[in-house]
């Protein structure tokens, strides 16, 4: 291991939520917002690259790389949360109170992803 165990805890995090788009696909293909085309292709492509990502974390002189997909992943699915908030169908149950915590938590993760562009490859 010779990257931070830390970047190998995110790695597994998103590699495991990839895996979980085509085990509950449902789950996300109600979120996706109805103005994107295609909604299983979509939830397909994001869950396949969060888990080529998330291996990709894990290589060192991958890792940088990832984490700056990543992060780009990670604004392409920001209008999902917008949606699941403005949408009652699309909450899943969840408070709106939760849901609009969701959204600077988005923003966390990309910081955290941030901080693995700076290192040494």
């Amino acid at each position: 291991m010779t990257l931070p165990w830390h970047l190998y805890a995110m790695a597994f995090v998103y590699i495991l939520a990839g895996f979980n788009h085509f085990r509950n696909p449902r789950l996300y293909l109600k979120i996706i917002p109805p103005y994107f085309p295609n909604p299983k292709l979509l939830n397909s492509i994001s869950g396949f690259a969060e888990i080529l990502l998330g291996i990709a974390l894990c290589i060192p002189t991958a890792s940088k790389l990832a984490a700056w997909g990543i992060i780009a992943l990670l604004l392409a699915i920001f209008p999902t949360h917008i949606y699941m908030y403005a949408n009652e169908k699309a909450r899943m149950g969840l408070p709106k109170w939760v849901l609009l915590l969701r959204i600077p938590l988005q923003f966390g993760l990309m910081y955290w992803d941030f901080q693995y562009t700076f290192l040494n490859n």
